[in-house]
């Protein structure tokens, strides 16, 4: 992408797919910062997560969603709701897929909303002969017209050049939707959660992670040190344990490894107070879902 004759074009992309096909990784790997939480669980993203990438005349808002799965709790539903919410209001799809043919892929390219979409062929780097993914490709474009096709590695960052290539043409000619020095329109808050839950899901066991929500209680910016104090609850008193770890150690490591990673996007020294509430089924419960930010959609 780069500088025309002073038209600019500018454009929302929402980044869909089946959970754990590297969605948030690619997001990263395009911004070149680590703004999108990743980890080895499915359905690690729950919000919409915005991105703005301006590149001389054009800007990208990168929209990564929650992966579209088999719900089966209302926070799944809503998590698949907003998914698809934001693809209907986007300019530009990009349809995230492993390097394989999958019937639900292909279930969800044909229910792609009538615009224009790339197909982003992630971990390609699994592939030794390309020449395997022509059958694949045949499939593909019977299930969507796809505007183009791009192979790529998010996690080794190769093929992100040829897929802005493939994205700045696609946008609207409009002016910028953001300053061209913004890198994301959500508050700190919210990035502030998500390091924190991220943390979590790397030191907790697998039965852990879709059942525990963090919610910033106090964020006070007053004094030299901000005061951030963060509640984490969790579906059963059993993951209580878990979390807190034994003398409470594994919070202690969550609370460390998550402060370095808000001092670092912050600039600046934080005191992050994190403590650890038993919240039954809170996944199902609309008020509680509501009040810990995860306020329902229609499906």
């Amino acid at each position: 992408m780069s500088r025309g004759e002073g038209k600019t074009r500018a454009g929302r992309v929402a980044i869909v797919g089946r959970p754990n096909v590297g969605k948030s990784t690619l997001l990263n790997a395009l911004l070149g910062e680590p703004i999108a939480i990743t980890s080895p669980h499915p359905q690690t993203t729950r919000d919409a997560v915005r991105g703005v990438l301006t590149v001389g005349d054009t800007q990208l808002v990168f929209v990564d969603t929650p992966g579209l799965h088999e719900a089966r709790s209302r926070l799944g539903h809503r998590m698949n709701a907003s998914a698809r919410d934001e693809a209907r209001e986007a300019d530009v799809l990009v349809l995230v897929v492993e390097p394989k043919v999958d019937p639900a892929d292909l279930a969800l390219a044909a229910e792609l909303p009538k615009l224009p979409t790339v197909l982003v062929i992630n971990k390609i780097d699994k592939i030794k002969d390309k020449r395997d993914l022509l059958p694949m490709l045949a499939r593909f474009g019977k299930a969507h017209p796809f505007a183009a096709i791009v192979p790529c590695s998010a996690r080794r960052t190769r093929g992100m050049d040829g897929l802005l290539e493939e994205l700045g043409p696609l946008v609207p000619e409009q002016p910028f939707l953001f300053e061209p020095d913004t890198l994301s329109d959500q508050p700190t808050r919210f990035f502030v959660a998500e390091f924190v839950r991220e943390q979590i899901l790397s030191h907790t066991r697998q039965e852990v992670p879709h059942g525990v929500a963090v919610v910033v209680e106090r964020f006070d910016e007053s004094s030299k040190v901000p005061r951030i104090e963060i509640a984490i609850h969790v579906s059963r008193e059993t993951h209580k344990g878990i979390v807190v770890g034994a003398q409470g150690r594994m919070l202690k490591s969550i609370g460390t490894a998550a402060r370095a990673r808000v001092e670092q996007m912050l600039g600046r020294q934080v005191h992050l107070k994190l403590w650890v509430r038993a919240t039954p089924d809170w996944m199902n419960d609309p008020a509680k879902l509501r009040d810990m930010g995860y306020g329902e959609r229609e499906p």
